[in-house]
């Protein structure tokens, strides 16, 4: 009788074995790892790192950016939400040279107090707002995301974000990142882009403008004269335009209306008919100036 093959081994049950050794990453926290050495390089070089700068990294992971961020700066301030992440870096920097030059934040980058950096890479807008000023920050985004941080006045994508991230900085669109070149890949396209901080920043409150600009956009297709017309925004106008003239000892009239007064300005000044869509960083400046020198407020 011929002798019974014997089963192959199957080269799937290797595979599940692998996997099940291997850290598995949770893809709600956001984790698809970097995988590709000729983005890595990329990124770094076009970050124009200094060898005295401090870098604040995002969500370091297995560390395949920070290793190459090691090499070329005094410091990383790497900070990650998930512990098993941190545990996996600090085994991959112990006994080398650069293990001094590593610092890990374990937290929620949302919910922490921020240190002192240089540059970070990728980071989140929070960051635009952080004291003291870093000199640039390379951001790894959504592409959808990024396009809107670069997007100008008529663009599909423009919106308060683009607004007011141009307001605070100038972004610069760098290189396209596939999906395939993360592990696990992710469901969409990445981009990565530049941020430089303007210093001195522009000099107006910026709870005034956000407020103004978020008004403007909740319906960015509509005019300004429709936008400013419902009943919220005029009963908040009304609330703080009283407090400025109660602070500022202003009589207001008996039969004042803040609706009439708001579309008056308006219509006065060209704006009635004007769409957020359509409006450039001189437009907004120029509306919010109006405003406020007319005891209107959005703070």
């Amino acid at each position: 009788m011929p002798k019974a093959k014997a089963a192959k081994k199957s080269r799937e049950h290797g595979k599940n074995k692998v996997y099940q050794q291997a850290l598995q990453f949770k893809t709600e926290h956001g984790q698809h790892i970097l995988k590709n050495p000729l983005v890595i390089t990329g990124l770094v070089e076009k970050a124009g790192l200094r060898s005295t700068d401090t870098v604040l990294e995002i969500g370091p992971g297995t560390g395949n950016l920070t290793m190459k961020l090691l090499e070329r700066v005094k410091k990383v301030i790497a900070c990650e939400v998930d512990p098993r992440m941190v545990a996996e870096l600090q085994k991959r920097v112990q006994g080398t040279p650069q293990a001094s030059k590593l610092h890990v934040m374990v937290g929620d980058v949302l919910k922490t107090d921020l240190p002192y950096f240089d540059i970070s890479s990728p980071f989140v807008f929070k960051l635009l707002l952080h004291r003291p000023f870093f000199r640039c920050a390379v951001l790894m985004f959504q592409r959808e995301f990024a396009q809107r941080l670069i997007a100008q006045p008529g663009d599909k994508l423009y919106c308060r974000l683009s607004i007011n991230t141009q307001l605070l900085a100038r972004v610069d669109h760098l290189m396209k990142v596939g999906k395939n070149n993360f592990r696990p890949p992710p469901k969409v396209e990445s981009s990565v882009v530049r941020i430089e901080p303007k210093n001195p920043p522009p000099p107006i409150n910026f709870k005034e403008w956000d407020g103004l600009v978020r008004i403007a956009f909740v319906r960015k297709n509509k005019t300004l004269n429709s936008c400013f017309s419902s009943r919220a925004v005029a009963e908040m106008l009304e609330k703080n335009y009283k407090i400025h003239c109660s602070l500022n000892d202003i009589m207001v009239d008996e039969g004042f209306d803040i609706k009439e007064k708001v579309q008056n300005l308006l219509t006065e000044n060209g704006y009635d008919n004007k769409r957020a869509r359509t409006m450039d960083m001189d437009d907004f400046l120029g509306l919010l100036h109006l405003f406020n020198s007319n005891g209107i407020h959005f703070t």
